[in-house]
């Protein structure tokens, strides 16, 4: 299947239009460091690595797309900018594609049913808004959907996500601020198999300033949801939010070493020049990208396609 069977042409529009301000940092810099350059020298790559550590690639990531480009320049001799942005963008491609990013349509595995999804990530990252896009876009593609409020730290975590599920209209386990987020997990499950749910979104809390207090409550979660599905949670879903750029470096890593992440969905990247995150965070954790918000509609929420991705930030192959 073509990219644009997968992909419409509104949904590609809107992903062109969310990236925009990363793509003018990245090309648009890029094509003046080469003007009027006859070939890719040492001083044309240097600015290449700037322009990349500045749209939050990341250093480790950059050092590796760069010393990927320099092999490939000293074989081939490339010369011109259209060259180098091609090499750019298969490379960056080629990272992705290591890290497993690259999503299929909003499809769940037949054999686990109820499939389990705990979602983690600080608050402001767009944790519960993430949430309930993500039940819009899994109901409208004929799954039934049960959410968990076991982000019971703040009240108005609880109340957000029952706002959605009304919008939505997806049930909402909930057991109010202050329970235990184990407990509501524990119910949320035992009502998603009574109902025969396809699948159940857990979110819970997003405290970072103590990892071991994070580590021990989302074990625990996990511990319950086990006694009535033993594989639980399917799905560790980590939201990061694009434009804190490096902090969302930091805010991974933490996670990450708190639980065994497994997904990212990396949101509010229009607006933001620091799109670059998605490639760095995804090739520095080697966890895949899911899911990428490029706006604050409900569809907005959109599967990460590896191949749409570049193609909106380093246009088409020549």
């Amino acid at each position: 299947m073509g990219l644009f069977g997968l992909f419409n042409k509104e949904k590609k529009e809107k992903l062109d239009q969310g990236l925009g301000k990363t793509k003018e940092g990245i090309l648009g810099k890029l094509t003046r460091a080469v003007a009027g350059k006859s070939s890719v020298d040492t001083e044309v790559l240097d600015e290449l690595e700037e322009i990349l550590v500045t749209s939050d690639v990341g250093v480790a990531t950059t050092l590796k797309v760069i010393e990927r480009i320099e092999e490939r320049v000293a074989k081939d001799k490339y010369v011109n900018a259209a060259e180098l942005q091609n090499i750019l963008r298969e490379e960056i491609a080629a990272l992705l594609e290591e890290s497993g990013s690259d999503s299929a349509e909003w499809n769940l595995p037949a054999d686990k049913k109820p499939y389990v999804i705990m979602v983690v990530g600080v608050n402001g990252a767009g944790k519960t808004t993430t949430i309930g896009k993500l039940a819009h876009q899994l109901k409208k593609n004929g799954h039934k959907v049960i959410l968990g409020a076991a982000d019971t730290f703040r009240a108005a975590a609880v109340d957000q996500l029952q706002v959605w599920g009304k919008r939505v209209n997806v049930p909402v386990i909930s057991q109010g601020m202050g329970a235990d987020p184990a407990s509501v997990a524990f119910d949320t499950l035992q009502s998603a198999i009574a109902q025969k749910a396809d699948v159940c979104i857990i979110d819970t809390a997003g405290r970072l300033h103590n990892k071991l207090n994070l580590m021990n409550e989302l074990s625990k979660i996990k511990m319950v949801m086990q006694k009535h599905i033993p594989d639980a949670p399917h799905e560790i879903l980590l939201v990061l939010d694009g434009s804190t750029g490096q902090n969302a470096f930091e805010q991974a890593k933490q996670f990450s070493a708190a639980t065994e992440v497994n997904a990212l969905a990396i949101t509010k990247l229009d607006g933001t020049a620091k799109g670059g995150v998605v490639i760095g965070i995804s090739d520095q954790f080697k966890i895949p990208v899911k899911y990428i918000g490029v706006g604050e509609g409900i569809e907005d929420l959109q599967l990460f396609h590896r191949r749409a991705f570049v193609d909106s930030l380093f246009g088409q192959i020549n």
